[in-house]
């Protein structure tokens, strides 16, 4: 990998970032119920997108892999991290590899979820 890579994993990186705060503010500014619905749209915008991305690139010489790069890992994964782990199921669904499947789905979201909590609570003790 070169730099020129990593510098465009990065700009695609700062420009998903900074799309998913501002689609993000404008969705709670819109819904003001206690669901987070600004995450949750945002999170189906990006599995929605890295899935169009990968089929693109798929399809032969639509997209170079610098540009795969800048819209997949770059801006999927700045907008969202969820996008990622979305597609990499998908991959393990289409292996037919099930076993892994559910173990990284179930195990992302619980271990994600209690790593949370570890966290707070680490912090509330000191």
């Amino acid at each position: 990998m070169n730099f020129k890579t990593i510098l465009l994993i990065g700009i695609g990186g700062g420009i998903g970032s900074v799309a998913r705060f501002l689609c993000y503010r404008y969705i709670q500014s819109i819904h003001t119920t206690a669901f987070p619905w600004g995450t949750f749209l945002v999170n189906i915008t990006g599995c929605l997108l890295i899935g169009v991305f990968y089929a693109v690139s798929e399809r032969g010489n639509v997209l170079t892999p610098e540009w795969r790069l800048f819209l997949t890992t770059g801006f999927c994964g700045g907008f969202t991290t969820f996008s990622a782990f979305a597609y990499e199921n998908i991959s393990l669904l289409k292996a037919g590899d099930f076993m892994h499947f559910s173990l990284y789905t179930v195990g992302s979201v619980v271990l994600g979820l209690a790593a949370t909590y570890l966290g707070i609570a680490m912090v509330k003790l000191i």
